[in-house]
């Protein structure tokens, strides 16, 4: 089997978009630190997660369709082992640490009921709290994404088993992206939600499929297209731009246009990964790619505990405060990349390897 391809730069990019979901939920206690159009470009980091969405497709098109494809039933448990190996462990540490922080703020009594419903624990224990089971977002409220991911995860072997995508000519796949990111905003429309960012227990899974089957699209067209001169990125790229400008401009719903804007920037990195003297393959920002899934996930209860202890009532943080916690969180998510992540991840790959009898092979 061919190795699969090191595309260092989206893993940079996905770093990239933690930062930006990061700085999205600070923005509240940045108002009187912050100039307003800095505060306006920050409220819109949660656009980060319809990124991550596309780029998970993407990913996992390339690493498992052929397997799944050439092996038929056979080789899902090892695709659904790979994947609750990768994103459920870490996942269940963090719910496992706000239990303890409930617990804890209903011990001194500051617990609030709507944020840590005991009742509905077992949906996060599962990984199901966002397939439309609950009302709102509680316990850690970014694991919604992951959530939503799972159902991805076990719709693609449909995918991957019914159809290849570089079958089909390059016309009909651009016409499916524009069709999907159609149907998409045609979704938003009928449930009444102006933004991406609307009713997220409502809208998200829905959210998550569609961008998750345009990125299985995208890297049928890279695999098309990635020996092609340097040009034809820079041309995707500005196609990309069109969509993300006229939303910009208020001409364009952003539940159309950054679906199409981010297809764009993801196809044009993906083209030009490889290439010399890239800025998005520096070691730095790679390793902020590796560390993203905790960045990610443990930044919001983080936050949560950093105001109790070290903001005022007015909820407002200085210059100090700010690079305190950005500070604390990149330490935290390296701590648990290397003590959590990533050595249970390996952990639960051999055994799952030797309960299916075959050799581990890298996911």
């Amino acid at each position: 089997m061919t190795a699969k391809p090191d595309l260092a730069a989206l893993t940079s990019l996905r770093g990239i978009a933690a930062w930006y979901v990061v700085l999205y939920h600070v923005r509240v206690s940045t108002v009187d630190l912050l100039p307003p159009p800095v505060i306006q470009i920050m409220s819109k980091g949660y656009l980060a997660v319809d990124f991550f969405f596309l780029l998970s497709g993407f990913v996992i098109w390339l690493s498992y369709r052929d397997r799944i494809a050439g092996n038929g039933v056979a080789a899902l448990p090892r695709f659904f082992a790979r994947r609750f190996a990768r994103i459920y462990p870490l996942h269940f540490v963090i719910l496992c640490g706000a239990v303890l922080f409930a617990l804890l703020l209903a011990a001194t009594g500051r617990a609030s009921p709507e944020s840590y419903p005991f009742h509905e624990l077992p949906l996060h224990l599962l990984l199901i709290q966002n397939w439309g089971l609950t009302n709102a977002l509680s316990w850690n409220d970014p694991a919604w994404s992951i959530s939503v991911e799972m159902a991805a995860y076990l719709l693609f072997p449909l995918i991957a088993l019914g159809t290849d995508w570089r079958a089909l000519s390059t016309p009909v796949l651009l016409a499916l992206i524009g069709l999907l990111a159609l149907a998409l905003h045609g979704y938003f429309v009928a449930m009444d939600a102006p933004i991406l960012d609307s009713d997220i227990p409502r809208t998200g899974l829905v959210r998550c499929l569609i961008q998750f089957a345009i990125g299985t699209i995208l890297c049928a067209l890279w695999l098309r297209w990635r020996e092609r001169p340097a040009g034809t990125a820079a041309l995707i790229l500005a196609c990309g731009m069109v969509p993300g400008g006229l939303a910009l401009a208020g001409l364009l719903p952003e539940t159309i246009a950054v679906p199409l804007a981010f297809s764009g920037l993801l196809l044009a990195a993906a083209l030009t990964a490889n290439r010399a003297r890239n800025p998005l393959a520096a070691r730095p920002l790679h390793y902020l790619g590796e560390i993203s899934y905790a960045t990610y996930l443990v930044h919001f209860l983080l936050f949560v505990l950093f105001k109790l202890l070290f903001v005022d009532g007015s909820g407002q943080i200085g210059t100090a405060g700010l690079a305190g916690f950005l500070a604390l969180t990149l330490i935290v998510s390296m701590l648990l990349y290397h003590i959590v992540e990533r050595p249970a991840q390996r952990m639960l790959n051999r055994r799952f390897d030797l309960l299916l009898g075959r050799k581990a092979q890298t996911a």
